[in-house]
């Protein structure tokens, strides 16, 4: 689906989870509330299907693992599908090297 880009601004996916920090797209809309809407129904999927592992999309400001693309640079932490999955137990791992 085309969309705008979007980015964390304010921290990672964990902040923004939190309350902290927040996910704009690139025309400066404030996006959050569905990140964390997707987030919310990707946790109750995976809880419903007994999923254990999750592989997602390096760098994606939902599902980034360990580190997250913003415009400034990489930001350190998950994306917020990916902080929320981590919380819950899921062993998370990245499209790369498969």
């Amino acid at each position: 689906t085309p969309r705008h880009p979007n980015y964390l601004r304010g921290g990672a996916g964990k902040e923004v989870l939190e309350g902290k920090a927040r996910v704009l797209n690139a025309r400066g809309e404030d996006v959050t509330e569905n990140f964390i809407k997707g987030a919310f129904e990707t946790l109750s999927l995976a809880r419903r299907m007994g999923v254990r592992q999750a592989i997602l999309k390096s760098g994606s400001p939902s599902c980034g693992v360990g580190w997250v693309e913003a415009p400034e640079g990489r930001i350190e932490g998950d994306g917020v599908t990916a902080a929320l999955l981590r919380g819950e137990g899921l062993e998370l791992k990245t499209e790369v090297g498969l």
